[in-house]
């Protein structure tokens, strides 16, 4: 008969079949599962109970089989870690005493922070590590491993930041490694990169996040500002290399800054903050007094620091600086400050001319100082501007012809007719000259900084544009002029009007490049603006929203010239057309009168660079319907024209400039969040441009030479130099005066977070800890109790752990066990190699593996989706789990008694004890049970001494209800020494002695510790290992003779209790090899499976007993299912009356012989 299951079972398989092959073993494995003895140590472990823990590793420290010290909870926990988790040194030292094998838990340890089992795992490991051996964590198996590979203790201590571990560790001599280059191609970096390379990067991350650790810059870092500001930068290196992990690189990098911002909080005085501004290692080294060079500062400005930066101990120092020479200007109201910034522009021509001849006076030093150096070269760029403004206005023509006499009118009218090649007026040669004083100053700036610096300034290449404009100007005037006086010298009249110029005459080409200048000129005073706290937040803003359109300026050219492309290749011809209407006078020139619209229409689409300007132009609605109102155009082509044009409309004005304007808006909105920062960094850098020395003199004053310059290039200037000796004790003095600051900031800090740690609220692991230790004084305090005769209170198990402790030791009392239920899915992944339609394979596998599916016709999902939901058991029953559990015990019991008999033993019923079987021989099924003979008995003894159920929901009980207290092998010294107490078997009606378990004789030779079989265990089954040396209470034995009682001991006969006590189910025959009687089982509701108690009944009464309850649940059975199983049940069931007359199923006939239908040898298995 099928199994109600077993459509359920074919339909969704089993993750034991995952790959399994029908012909080989290979694939079974024996699935770990913890003894009774095992589960209490590790309850008590968890507990604290460290007496308990003590005294059953005494007593079975010489058994491994019953007590595996080195076992595992559900969570792959073991005894120590458990132990660490709830910090009980005690525990920790009772178990490394014993030998447990550590493994990994010094990095749970670490992980945990309890300091003090760091320590003494460290101790550990380094008294039990032999050279050239991999260290405990190193050579745990990765598959259960909770840590990767390259986690070290010292990798692991810095991502958790704990100061104490770290410390402990660096102490001892610990090392990390710094990481590889990225772009690394070494022999190692090749091929773990060609093996893993997920492995590869993250083990990179993990390197880097560890280095990132602040108690680690801070214990090992010499200088660690330095250190933060070269790693911060590093990282963002990565970031951009890595795209991958991005986000993980620009968190350490936040990290390390608000590591090094946070050293400013802990500053008490200028002294320190200058002592760590200014501090050069390999430079000139400053003296407190001396003038202030900021080498760290200007360190972290490149390394654009802006945190530190923008930290308002450095803007005070900035701001006290730059405001140097001008004492009381900050307090002076609005009108007041502009009255002195006024007064101080109108006198730089004085400024600078008294700096020029006497640049050691006081008013020259004066000058020197930041802000006035500031406002002097600012009023200069000012009166630069002016000079643009008047050039552009041509102020010598207006001066000329409001105020000039007749004469001055006709040399303005010959200046106006020979325009063409004229020399520069008084105005533009004051430009020529500031352009020729700014181009020496950038010059001046880009050998003083390097290239690289000097483009890492945007207004730098700004400069550089402007000056590049101007530089154009001044060159095509001069080409112009020329030009102009070679054809003169020719005999040809150079000067015509301006409207017959050639379209490229130098005079025209050198106009737009000095309007271009113009422009960048004006707009450099947004650089200026930055000093101001109200335009310098804006400024930023708009600066950064400048990445924003060059992408969007990306597709918009794109689109631009894809359409521009397809409308000059439809409208050329029309357009050439127009042209000729506006172009038919003999004089080759337009006809606006008569032809002003083909004059207008013909540039529109005549070539690529017209149709792109049109469409641009069109952007800004300046393109109308009418330009398609072409001559000779056929209604085809206008019509398409205007569909291209009308599609170009919507993508780029109605989509691409709206996107545009939500892109900036977003932007803008990131970027006003950190505008303040953003600006005081932008403030910072302008403000240090003006603290160096040199470039005192604005321009153009710059261009002529001082008394300081000759006096230097006749070498009589006084030489300040320190020699040699004197440098390296000059160093040497400020690297001592800098360790000491950076040491007390550095304590300062560590204290600080130190205190942190302590200063926060009661969290869950304090709960835990009390928790933890409560239960440790609980039994500590009931074991000296015992210990001195005196009687102890019982507890319930609710009051020995909380809701999560009871979870646990649910989990761990049930074989609760971790792990993933595989079927189809992945089998029908693995059928194929390479890229499938997986839903399509599993939609396939579907088909072959339903009952009645072919595997070619396509399925009715929605019939096998309410097939399902019939079949569906959310929860599933008691019931169903008592009655697998009871076949699983029939067949252990069926084996049990064949284990001398093979030729009888049934392979079908071997199948209910492990379905994995199903797919191989009768013999291999034989050969399996016979291999697993001592395995089942346990497992048969085990399931007989709980309830009798083999539920795997019950738990085995003590008076104290109590799930991790069993019977160990001496009861009467665990009755009188420990808290451990026996569990006595209950009746209705009394309770009588029952036979001693220690009166059983040995077993026999013990076999090797859970010996490995290539036969997988049913995952299924709940059961665990019991003790070996424990009988089976369970039993059914034969009537004993009183005359003839066991060996050793007094068999006292038990009373009949009641009928409800001797009906069991079972489908066994009473043992003839047992020679022992089992305690009577509690007097609940008796479970399938459970064996008749001895004593109450004959052997016969007992088999008619169970053969009506087994016809009961048979009737019960077969009015559950449905007709089709009913009539292959029928048939099964006449098959089965004749199974007497019938040979044999395993068609075994020696036990040396062979199999009938398979031909396998059966030696040395039977």
């Amino acid at each position: 008969m099928m199994k109600p299951t077993e459509s359920k079972e074919e339909l969704l398989g089993s993750r034991n079949n995952i790959g399994k092959s029908s012909t080989s073993l290979e694939g079974l494995q024996e699935e770990y599962s913890l003894t009774q003895i095992e589960k209490r140590f590790l309850l008590l472990a968890e507990r604290g109970d460290c007496a308990s823990v003590k005294r059953l590793l005494e007593e079975y420290k010489n058994s491994p089989e019953v007590l595996n010290l080195n076992c595992v909870d559900p969570l792959n926990r073991s005894a120590l870690i458990a132990a660490i988790e709830n910090e009980n040194v005690e525990l920790i030292n009772i178990l490394l005493d014993h030998n447990i094998k550590v493994k990994d838990a010094l990095l749970h340890a670490i992980k945990e922070e309890y300091v003090e089992a760091v320590e003494i795992l460290l101790e550990w490991e380094e008294k039990i590590h032999q050279p050239g051996e991999p260290y405990s964590w190193e050579a745990v198996d990765r598959s259960s491993s909770n840590f990767t590979p390259d986690i070290t203790p010292l990798i692991l201590a810095a991502h958790m930041n704990n100061y104490e571990i770290l410390k402990i560790l660096l102490d001892r001599g610990a090392t990390l490694p710094m990481p590889h280059d990225v772009r690394c191609g070494c022999d190692d970096c090749v091929v773990s990169s060609e093996q893993d390379s997920l492995r590869h990067s993250q083990s990179r991350i993990n390197a880097y996040r560890a280095l990132t650790s602040s108690s680690l810059i801070a214990l090992s870092a010499r200088d660690p500002l330095l250190t933060a500001f070269e790693l911060s930068w590093e990282l963002r290196r990565l970031s951009k290399m890595e795209t991958e992990f991005r986000a993980e690189y620009l968190e350490m990098k936040t990290s390390v800054q608000t590591f090094s911002t946070t050293l400013l909080d802990h500053v008490r005085t200028s002294n320190e903050l200058e002592v760590m501004l200014n501090h050069n290692p390999t430079g000139e080294t400053w003296e407190p007094g001396e003038r202030q060079t900021l080498e760290r500062l200007k360190l972290a400005i490149k390394y654009k620091q802006k945190m530190f930066v923008a930290h308002p101990n450095v803007q005070q120092l900035l701001a006290a600086i730059w405001y140097d020479g001008l004492p009381g200007f900050r307090r002076k109201s609005m009108p007041l400050q502009l009255v002195e910034v006024a007064k101080l522009g109108c006198m730089f021509p004085v400024y600078s001319s008294i700096y020029m001849m006497s640049p050691n006076s006081k008013m020259a030093g004066f000058m020197k100082k930041p802000f006035v150096k500031f406002i002097i070269h600012s009023a200069s760029y000012a009166f630069f501007l002016s000079l643009l403004g008047a050039a552009s206005q041509r102020l010598e023509y207006l001066l000329i012809e409001w105020f000039g006499p007749d004469w001055l009118q006709e040399i303005l009218f010959e200046w106006k007719r020979k325009e063409r090649g004229s020399f520069p007026g008084l105005v533009e040669s004051c430009v020529i000259l500031y352009v020729m004083a700014n181009i020496w100053n950038e010059m001046r700036s880009l050998w003083t900084n390097g290239i690289l610096e000097y483009l890492g300034d945007l207004w730098n290449i700004v400069d550089f544009i402007t000056n590049t404009f101007y530089t154009l100007w001044i060159t095509l005037r001069f080409t112009s002029i020329f030009i102009v006086y070679r054809e003169h010298s020719n005999g040809i009249d150079p000067w015509y009007p301006r409207e017959e110029w050639d379209q490229f005459d130098p005079m025209l080409l050198s106009e737009g490049a000095f309007a271009a200048g113009m422009i960048f000129s004006f707009m450099k005073l947004v650089h200026i603006f930055s000093v101001n706290p109200h335009l310098g937040p804006l400024q930023i803003s708009l600066g950064r929203m400048i990445i924003d359109i060059i992408k969007f300026l990306i597709i918009y050219t794109l689109v631009l010239f894809a359409f521009g492309c397809g409308l000059n290749q439809l409208l050329w011809y029309y357009s050439d057309l127009e042209r000729h209407k506006c172009y038919h006078l003999p004089s080759g020139l337009p006809d606006f009168d008569n032809q002003d619209r083909a004059c207008t229409v013909w540039r529109r689409f005549t070539n690529l660079f017209e149709a792109s300007q049109s469409l641009f132009w069109a952007s800004f609605g300046l393109v109308d319907l009418v330009t398609f109102e072409m001559t000779g155009i056929k209604e085809f082509t206008r019509f398409w024209a205007l569909l291209m044009f009308g599609s170009y409309s919507v993508i780029n004005i109605i989509v691409l400039l709206n996107m545009l304007i939500a892109m900036m808006s977003s932007s803008y909105q990131i970027i006003s969040e950190r505008s303040d920062t953003e600006w005081k960094f932008a403030r910072t850098r302008l403000w240090m441009s003006y603290f160096e020395e040199g470039d005192t003199l604005p321009p153009p004053f710059n261009l002529m030479p001082t008394m300081k310059n000759i006096t230097r290039m006749m070498g009589c200037g006084s030489s300040n130099r320190k020699t040699g000796s004197m440098m390296k004790k000059s160093q040497a003095k400020a690297q001592e005066r800098h360790t000491t600051i950076m040491r007390m900031l550095i304590k300062r800090y560590v204290v600080s977070e130190q205190r942190k740690r302590f200063n926060f609220g009661i969290t869950e692991d304090d709960v835990i800890e009390i928790r933890q230790d409560i239960s440790t004084l609980r039994y500590e305090l009931i074991d000296i109790l015992r210990t001195n005769g005196m009687k102890c209170p019982q507890g319930s198990k609710a009051d020995l752990c909380g809701k999560k402790g009871r979870v646990m030791e649910r989990r761990l009392m049930n074989d609760f066990h971790i792990g993933i239920v595989e079927g189809i899915v992945n089998e029908a992944i693995k059928s194929d190699k390479g890229p499938k339609d997986i839903f399509g394979k599993i939609a396939k596998a579907i088909g072959k593996k339903a009952p009645g599916g072919s595997g070619k016709k396509g399925k009715d999902w929605n019939a096998m989706v309410r097939h399902s939901q019939m079949i569906k058991d959310p929860i599933g029953s008691t019931t169903e789990a008592r009655n697998r559990q009871s076949r699983r015990q029939s067949a252990r019991r069926h084996i049990i008694d064949h284990q001398n008999d093979a030729m009888n033993m049934d392979p079908e019923r071997i199948i209910d004890y492990n379905p994995k079987l199903k797919e191989f021989t009768p013999a291999t099924r034989v050969a399996y049970a016979k291999f697993k003979i001592k395995k089942i008995q346990q497992e048969y003894e085990n399931k007989e001494d709980g309830d009798g159920t083999g539920s795997i929901s019950q738990q085995p009980t003590t008076s104290e209800g109590d799930p991790a207290t069993v019977t160990t092998t001496n009861e009467k010294s665990a009755a009188t020494t420990s808290s451990i107490v026996r569990p006595r078997p209950r009746s209705s009606t009394s309770q009588k002695s029952q036979p001693s378990t220690s009166s059983m004789k040995d077993p026999g030779p013990q076999i090797p510790f859970r010996p490995k079989t290539p036969i997988e265990e049913d995952p299924r089954e709940g059961a665990t290992t019991p003790d070996p040396k424990k009988t089976s209470p369970g039993k059914e034995v034969p009537a004993p003779d009183p005359k003839k009682p066991a060996p050793g001991k007094e068999v006292t006969e038990p009373k009949v209790t009641s009928a409800a006590s001797t009906e069991v189910k079972s489908e066994l025959k009473p043992s003839t090899t047992s020679s022992t009687k089992a305690p009577t089982p509690p007097p609940r509701s008796p479970a399938p499976g459970a064996s008749p108690t001895p004593g109450t009944s004959t052997p016969g009464t007992s088999s008619s007993t169970a053969s009506q309850k087994k016809e009961e649940v048979k009737k019960t059975e077969e009015g559950c299912k449905p007709e089709d199983e009913k009539k292959k049940e029928g048939d099964k069931k006449d098959d089965k009356d004749d199974e007497g007359k019938r040979p044999p199923v395993t068609g075994i006939t020696k036990a040396t012989g062979k199999s009938k239908i398979t031909g396998q040898v059966m030696s040395g298995w039977i």
